[in-house]
């Protein structure tokens, strides 16, 4: 079962917080088969975006099945993504254990396959806590148009979808207030 092979680290990355690392997910080929045959199940959304760095890794074998994913746009942290003048978007987020900003392009969104006058993404991450960095990803998102050929394009996050979700944080609860959520597995 792919739950008995995480890792679980207490006080890291500061006191009272009980890191899941999904590293061990990457380090086994049957187990990255299964974890991409599942999110391929899940993901209905054309488009998806991948905070940095753990979801680039699961979103991106998603472009390599027969599924529904076309594109992967990256979300990066500070200094990581290139971008020319007015095409980088910044995003404040509370995390559980604190603040931090990513960052992503509109040129990147620009590439995104649209429905009717729709760009519908997919909010991929390895796990929910409590939600802030998908929803601070979400409601940046949602405030915003993209023009594409001349034509305006709302987007919309369609789902969110974590490799793993923590009950009794409560991060599910904030994040269906947007769009329904689904995780593989629970701790």
């Amino acid at each position: 079962m792919l739950k008995d092979i995480l890792k679980f680290y207490k006080n890291f990355p500061k006191e009272g917080i009980n890191f899941v690392d999904i590293i061990p997910f990457l380090q086994s080929k049957e187990s990255m088969r299964e974890i991409t045959a599942a999110l391929d199940r899940v993901v209905t959304a054309p488009n998806v975006i991948a905070p940095e760095a753990r979801a680039f890794l699961f979103a991106t074998p998603l472009l390599c099945t027969d599924g529904v994913v076309e594109d992967v746009v990256p979300l990066r942290k500070s200094g990581k993504l290139p971008y020319n003048e007015g095409d980088l978007v910044e995003v404040k987020i509370t995390k559980e254990y604190g603040f931090d900003t990513l960052f992503y392009r509109l040129s990147d969104l620009c590439t995104c396959r649209a429905n009717s006058d729709t760009i519908y993404i997919t909010l991929l991450d390895d796990v929910l806590a409590t939600g802030g960095t998908a929803e601070g990803v979400a409601r940046s998102l949602e405030s915003r148009t993209i023009t594409k050929n001349g034509k305006e394009y709302r987007i919309k996050i369609k789902e969110f979808v974590f490799l793993v979700g923590i009950p009794e944080i409560h991060g599910t609860e904030r994040l269906e207030k947007i769009a329904p959520v689904h995780c593989l597995m629970e701790i």
